[in-house]
């Protein structure tokens, strides 16, 4: 029996790799212009790490995080998210010493061990950012910005934004109470998951998706109404900073993301089309505090967000089918052996000037111009051992069956200035 790509798992092939390197070229162009860098950490971490940093009770640690024990029995994690690596990396390296903002993006797999579906991958891609070292509503506000631009630069519209404040730790205990008395009278109608959640952390259950939760989610006050008055301020702050860009949001109360550290600004951008009724192309938040929860001497407040980098493949794919394949420019075919060491320089001098190219081993002439129709080549160069004595090679033009003798130093001229 074979061996296949394990579940949840797959392979990015060609040409739909092609995809992934536009979204991921725009992101690099975008984050660039915003003055971010690129950090890369490792993709295990100890699991302690996560336990702190994302919640010991959230689902992504109780249920989905890829634990193992290392050979000197120690407890390591694939990472199943990224803001808990890079605040440790910010601890670690004591960026606090550099002067300004820590602007900081990433690209890469992370690991869950949830049930997979349509744009969700047990291994999944992440684009994301994070801007350590201020708790202003204008740095909140300038990340939505770049969000929304980086959508926009990849060509996705019809998007939706969603926005929320959760308050602080001292003041969410009391909305938390809230839930809990008003849910514990009918507790046995909750489902399982929420049942769990309403002894463990009742904040957890206004993520719920289960159908029979819904009613008395809804029922449930609103965090706004329980946020502290500095929470209050930073939030009618964003909104106006929002609006002062025209950038239309919603507000969204029941919004509360499914991480621990998240505190003051949620968002969240869902898209209808591709993922169908799993819509959530990315989130983020504010996480003031987490630094501290995981060892750092002195406060760091940030924000950050996390792109799922597979569902917004499936997006731009969906909007722009077909616009990012590869292009072979010109398909060289040798028309005997003796001609191949000729045509092999000639090849090398095309790609040199950044002109796609494949070359054919020795053949027949109409097997080699079936190749060249079946890999789409814009053009073909036919070279015999009349072309080399001449210093004149046949070049077709794939698309429209014209064909003309050209000399070797314009046969660059030739194949580029025809699109």
């Amino acid at each position: 029996m074979s061996i296949k790509a394990v579940k949840g798992t797959r392979d990015l092939l060609p040409p739909a790799i092609s995809v992934w390197n536009h979204v991921e070229a725009v992101s690099r162009r975008l984050f660039q212009s915003y003055n971010y860098q690129e950090i890369r950490t490792p993709i295990f971490e100890e699991t302690a790490l996560f336990a702190r940093g994302v919640g010991a009770e959230t689902d992504i640690v109780t249920k989905e995080m890829y634990t193992f024990e290392d050979r000197d029995g120690s407890s390591l994690t694939l990472r199943p998210e990224n803001t808990a690596s890079v605040i440790r990396a910010y601890i670690e390296h004591r960026l606090d010493q550099i002067p300004g903002l820590q602007k900081l993006f990433y690209i890469g797999p992370m690991f869950r061990r949830e049930r997979p579906q349509k744009g969700r991958y047990r291994q999944f891609s992440q684009i994301g950012a994070e801007v350590i070292g201020s708790d202003s509503p204008v740095v909140d506000a300038e990340v939505i910005e770049m969000v929304c631009a980086l959508l926009d630069a990849c060509g996705v519209s019809g998007y939706k934004l969603m926005i929320n404040s959760v308050g602080t730790k001292e003041s969410r205990p009391a909305f938390v109470n809230a839930i809990r008395e008003q849910l514990l009278p009918v507790v046995d109608k909750l489902s399982a998951d929420s049942q769990r959640r309403l002894e463990t952390n009742p904040l957890r259950i206004l993520d719920s998706k289960a159908p029979e939760d819904q009613p008395y989610i809804e029922a449930l006050p609103s965090i706004h109404e329980y946020l502290d008055e500095d929470s209050r301020v930073h939030f009618a702050r964003l909104r106006e900073y929002l609006e002062d860009r025209s950038i239309a949001y919603t507000v969204t109360p029941r919004m509360v993301r499914g991480l621990d550290y998240y505190m003051r600004t949620t968002f969240e951008i869902i898209h209808e089309g591709a993922l169908g009724s799993q819509n959530s192309v990315l989130g983020g938040g504010r996480y003031d505090g987490l630094a501290e929860s995981l060892g750092g001497r002195v406060p760091a407040p940030g924000i950050g967000f996390s792109i799922g980098e597979d569902r917004l493949v499936m997006t731009v794919d969906e909007a722009q089918p077909g616009q990012f394949g590869h292009t072979l420019d010109c398909f060289i075919a040798p028309l005997d052996e003796s001609s191949f060491r000729h045509v092999s320089l000639i090849a090398r001098e095309l790609r040199r000037d950044g002109i796609v190219v494949e070359l054919a081993a020795a053949g027949k002439v109409k097997r080699a111009m079936e190749l060249a129709n079946k890999l789409s080549a814009r053009f073909a160069l036919l070279v015999g051992e009349q072309e080399v004595a001449n210093g004149q090679y046949s070049l077709k033009n794939m698309k429209t069956g014209e064909q003309i003798s050209v000399p070797r130093e314009d046969l660059k001229k030739h194949i580029c200035q025809t699109v």
